[in-house]
């Protein structure tokens, strides 16, 4: 489809020729009205040429603001996605931080537990190995103390046959001296040991 619309420039209006006619218009009035129809027509394009030079860098300039507010709100997508990611990943490591933490609680917790349970059954050993100790003392106090007191019990040694000396002390000691049976007990906890201890 062509424009079909009608063109003038001011070169066409200074150039145009409206011929002569019979009781026309005044010539010099007519050339006045040429110059300034070619005046206006000058300054109309000069406008309009300054129009569309200014169109046009507008243009560019919307070209330049739509490309970087595509671009900011690309980098405010990218920003989001980034600062979800990152959350992620914190929140991916503290799991991993505490359940890490917690299992290392636990492994302290159990050890302490186990160092509690060993020094409990040594002290327990140790309880024993005391009762077993004093229980012996005991019995060797109490067969000295026996052997004490048969001594000081012994008749004085009469003077003769050395035989028949020698066969009245055999007779006279005992075969062997057995401590006396005390009945078993319990073994107490370390806690009662420590509150016999205290009391004591």
């Amino acid at each position: 489809m062509t424009d079909d619309r009608f063109r003038l420039t001011a070169l066409d209006a200074r150039r145009w020729d409206f011929g002569n006619a019979l009781r026309g218009y005044d010539r010099a009035r007519v050339d006045e009205f040429r110059d300034q129809v070619a005046d206006e027509l000058e300054r109309m394009s000069r406008t309009n040429q300054e129009l569309e030079t200014k169109v046009s860098n507008f243009l560019e300039q919307l070209r330049v603001f739509r490309d970087r507010d595509k671009a900011l709100n690309e980098a405010l997508v990218s920003a989001q996605q980034l600062r979800g990611e990152i959350r992620s990943q914190a929140e991916r490591e503290a799991q991993l931080i505490l359940r890490e933490a917690q299992g290392e609680a636990e492994r302290i917790v159990g050890s302490v537990q186990g160092d509690l349970k060993r020094a409990e059954d040594e002290l327990q050993q140790l309880w024993r190995q005391r009762k077993a100790f004093l229980t012996q003392m005991r019995t060797l106090i109490e067969r000295q103390a026996s052997e004490i007191a048969a001594a000081e019990g012994a008749p004085p040694p009469v003077l003769g046959s050395t035989e028949r000396n020698e066969r009245s002390v055999r007779d006279e000691m005992p075969e062997r001296i057995e401590p006396p049976v005390r009945p078993a007990m319990p073994t107490p906890s370390w806690l009662d040991a420590m509150g016999s201890e205290e009391t004591s």
